[in-house]
């Protein structure tokens, strides 16, 4: 075995998982495993340390792939180790991050803290309203992949008061230096938007932070407008698939509602009003074609977003819980085809400070992946260079400030009936 490079390694314990040796004591060093949402955020929270940054991965453990994985973690005095044991002597270093003090705490109201938010990486993520109505019909329309029925409500509140969810954020922002408040949600009838309104004006005048969006695409393109106004920074298109046939089969709520267009229509409305970068598409690689995969990131690196790429999860409790995961060949392949992607489109990455999502890797993640080139020099010189420009920019997008649209309908919303 070679010695794997940071991204490599991010890629390889996706798809491979870890099993924890009895030396480690994760329930005083580490967060607590977290099923809650979708369920990728179950596994061990780690950092990779790396010569240009540090990588953040939720690595399964738990799952049953993870059981027969190489990779074993290892305390070792103070510190933790991966061990390859498919060669004697191959270990890579690793940081555990501790576990918030936070998650511990009650909001004013009684509510745990950890049961409203919980980081994935250095961000926040909020699942606002109850669940996923997919999951209420006959037969289910659920997506394959996804727990989220199983775990809002039971893991997490199902519903989030407003001030629960400010008084999580004001302490995830203090301790932990919280930059990214990420708002998702199932299936809500049409209302998702509308439902994440109030958060999303909330954390903006009360806690301060850039704020992101993910919900199923509406057709009235002005509420996405309005979210704008009310301060959103980001929205996220969750459309699994490239694959029409593959969408229809693996979510089919979503084709049965919406339709794949629909998630192509709004991300190009939001990339076109928000500029390159502040948009992404988000798909799971390892289950269709990877030539679908890869046909995927080009469509979304040509509407001017950024591809958050999910190495796939066999999570436990969804109908897709014993599909194999990916090999890490192919996966390796996809990452550095993401970034290239990324640089051949002049998508901005890794702009924004201390945001680093575990669920995935990170397009700048796999900068390492690709084959130095003048293209790849110029390209890395253009985001030093934006993000040392940009570093004001964003200490005045994350300081409290009021905002003047209401929350509750957008002042130049259509009249009924001319939507």
């Amino acid at each position: 075995m070679r010695v794997l490079n940071s991204a490599e390694l991010e890629v390889d314990l996706f798809c491979k998982g870890i099993r924890i040796d009895p030396s480690c004591t994760l329930d005083l060093d580490g967060r607590f495993f977290s099923r809650t949402r979708a369920g990728l955020g179950s596994g061990l929270e780690l950092v990779i340390p790396s010569r240009h940054k540090e990588i953040w991965v939720n690595v399964p453990v738990e799952e049953d792939f993870a059981g027969t994985s190489p990779y074993r973690l290892l305390k070792i005095g103070d510190g933790y180790v991966i061990a390859d044991d498919r060669q004697l002597g191959l270990e890579y270093g690793v940081r555990i991050p501790p576990q918030p003090k936070w998650y511990t705490m009650t909001t004013s109201r009684g509510t745990p803290m950890s049961k409203v938010g919980v980081l994935q990486g250095t961000y926040l993520g909020i699942y606002v309203s109850n669940s996923c109505l997919y999951w209420y019909t006959e037969p289910s329309q659920g997506c394959k992949f996804c727990t989220t029925g199983l775990n809002v409500g039971v893991n997490e509140v199902a519903e989030k008061l407003v001030e629960d969810v400010v008084e999580t954020a004001l302490a995830a922002k203090e301790e932990d230096g919280v930059t990214f408040v990420h708002f998702n949600s199932g299936y809500q009838a049409g209302r998702g938007l509308d439902r994440c309104a109030p958060y999303v004006k909330a954390v903006k005048e009360k806690v301060g932070a850039l704020v992101g969006v993910q919900v199923i695409p509406s057709r009235d393109f002005w509420k996405y407008d309005w979210l704008m106004d009310l301060g959103a920074d980001h929205f996220s298109f969750c459309y699994e698939f490239q694959n029409p046939e593959v969408f229809a089969r693996l979510c089919p709520g979503k084709a049965a509602t919406v339709g794949q267009k629909a998630f192509f229509d709004a991300m190009e409305y939001c990339a076109k009003k928000m500029g390159k970068g502040r948009n992404s598409g988000e798909i799971i690689a390892g289950v269709e074609p990877v030539e679908e995969t890869l046909k995927a990131i080009d469509t979304i690196t040509s509407m001017g977003c950024f591809p958050t790429v999910c190495i796939f999860r066999p999570v436990i409790g969804a109908e897709m819980e014993h599909h194999p995961p990916p090999p890490f060949e192919e996966m390796v392949e996809v990452m550095r085809c993401m970034y290239e992607a990324c640089r051949r489109n002049g998508i901005p990455i890794g702009m924004t400070p201390n945001i680093e999502v575990s669920l995935i890797v990170n397009p700048d993640d796999a900068k390492v992946l690709a084959p130095p080139g003048l293209g790849k020099f110029w390209y890395e010189t253009k985001l030093k260079a934006v993000k040392r420009l940009a570093a004001p920019y964003f200490a005045w997008k994350m300081r409290p400030r009021p905002v003047r649209e209401s929350a509750e309908r957008y002042s130049k919303a259509p009249a009924a009936g001319q939507a």
